[in-house]
């Protein structure tokens, strides 16, 4: 176990829907390919303990109930996407994800863009891992 294990493993208490003034649903739902990667068990942990933005900078929310991650934008609190998680091969992968489809609440890119975007936001929002690696995909797939 590293430093950022120790950090995720803490008694941090989790962000729940509540903890939100304003959210909205996610809107006009379209499928995406689920991202083609596994977190471990300490991520996950991690990831189920959620995010509230602590500045006007920080634009996500994080929640999750029971295996379903929400990501709501920050300023607007419309829901951007929803991802169910499963255990496998000894951590947890996406076994389903959505993004908003809503042009009024979000301009949607590709799925490779989405599902690239979706695990871009998990790793450094949750994860507090921004890759440099995924945001090169991102890059070449938005329109």
């Amino acid at each position: 176990m590293n430093a950022d294990d120790d950090a995720w493993a803490s008694d941090q208490q989790p962000v729940v829907r509540a903890d939100f003034r304003k959210l909205s649903p996610l809107r006009s739902s379209a499928p995406i390919p689920p991202p083609d990667r596994r977190w471990s068990a300490t991520e996950w942990v991690a990831i189920r303990r959620g995010h509230r933005s602590r500045d006007m900078d920080d634009r996500w929310h994080a929640f999750v109930e029971g295996d379903r991650l929400y990501l709501h934008r920050s300023w607007t609190g419309h829901g951007i996407y929803e991802a169910t998680f499963g255990e496998a091969d000894g951590g947890w992968r996406i076994t389903e994800a959505l993004v908003c489809a809503d042009a009024s609440m979000y301009r949607r890119g590709s799925d490779a863009y989405e599902s690239s975007m979706l695990e871009w936001v998990i790793g450094g929002v949750l994860l507090d891992r921004w890759d440099d690696q995924l945001s090169q995909p991102i890059r070449q797939h938005r329109r």
